[in-house]
């Protein structure tokens, strides 16, 4: 059953409207779980058209219940969840309306295709999350997380129908952003495809390895920015805890999407919250700037003025 539709086939509009969201600012993160640090207040990140406050963007499956996702999402801090068209249901096993656990006053809603394995399937799901948030009046209406999986048991893209479906979802007025293998190659031609953003797996879908392949990242920041510094580079998949979140935005990463992260957690609310802390404390490190790594050591206090800089224990050399 598609996202959005429930079992007896009803349409959304059925349901009862949300207001329009006017715009994603901080007037959005009105709860105390939301992200209100003054330095990324002053350096927004903007994508598409949106701009958000938060740099996290967190998914809505695989949660036990549907209270668990609201907390969830609440102490992420996000203004951005995303959810999968062909993927989740609109009623759960209990019969509860996923709609009235999201608040589309506070999030703007990123349809995306995951469990697509061709352009064609991709491209008729975006159409159809459109078209459905249109309906609710909810203003992710004009883009779409574009996901075209090669492979069902490492979950990676496709890479040749996604430069396509991106191709072709661009010309039809899509704000396309693209998941996408760590290959510098593939993300440049995303790019040159109309991608939006372009979104490199840290690891494999649902693995919590992390950002396996460090030197690829940054060799697709490098090609994807050299000419174009606001073009929004934003890790996807694979993260598994806090720090993995940090060392993306350590990184240079301009944001990063995640679920199974949090859903999957002993304590997803607790996670969510520590997601967001972690966010925060790597792009700040990223904008301090990191020292660099030496072989060897150095101290860090002065050596002016003390008494002897004798390493302690050791025989003063007599003279000769």
């Amino acid at each position: 059953m598609l996202l959005w539709y429930d079992r007896n086939g009803c349409h959304p509009s059925e349901f009862s409207r949300k207001e329009e969201v006017q715009s994603v600012s901080t007037s959005h993160s009105n709860s105390e779980s939301s992200t209100t640090d003054p330095s990324l207040e002053a350096s927004p990140l903007i994508v598409g058209g949106h701009t958000f406050t938060s740099r996290l963007f967190v998914g809505t499956g695989r949660y036990d219940t549907m209270e668990q996702m609201r907390e969830s999402l609440d102490q992420s801090g996000s203004q951005c969840v995303t959810v999968a068209v062909r993927r989740e249901r609109l009623y759960d096993r209990l019969g509860q309306n996923i709609l009235d656990f999201i608040d589309l006053d506070r999030y703007i809603l990123l349809p995306n295709t995951a469990g697509c394995f061709n352009a064609a399937d991709a491209i008729r799901t975006a159409k159809l999350g459109r078209e459905i948030l249109r309906t609710l009046e909810n203003a992710g209406a004009d883009w779409v997380k574009l996901e075209v999986l090669g492979d069902s048991r490492t979950l990676l893209p496709d890479p040749v129908e996604t430069i396509a479906a991106c191709q072709e979802l661009t010309a039809e007025g899509f704000k396309v952003l693209c998941y996408t293998n760590d290959c510098p190659v593939t993300a440049v031609r995303l790019k040159a495809a109309g991608a939006t953003s372009v979104m490199p797996a840290g690891s494999p879908i649902g693995s919590g390895q992390g950002m396996l392949n460090i030197n690829s990242f940054r060799i697709i920041m490098q090609y994807l920015k050299e000419d174009d510094p606001d073009y929004p580079v934003i890790v996807d998949a694979g993260v598994g805890t806090a720090s993995d979140v940090s060392v993306a935005f350590e990184l240079g990463a301009d944001g990063v999407l995640l679920n199974t992260a949090i859903a999957h957690a002993r304590e997803p609310a607790r996670m969510a919250r520590a997601m967001k802390y972690a966010a925060i404390a790597g792009r700040e490190a990223y904008l301090a700037g990191r020292i660099p790594k030496k072989l060897y050591g150095s101290a860090s206090s002065p050596e002016e003025g003390v008494i002897s800089t004798r390493p302690y224990g050791s025989q003063p050399v007599e003279p000769s």
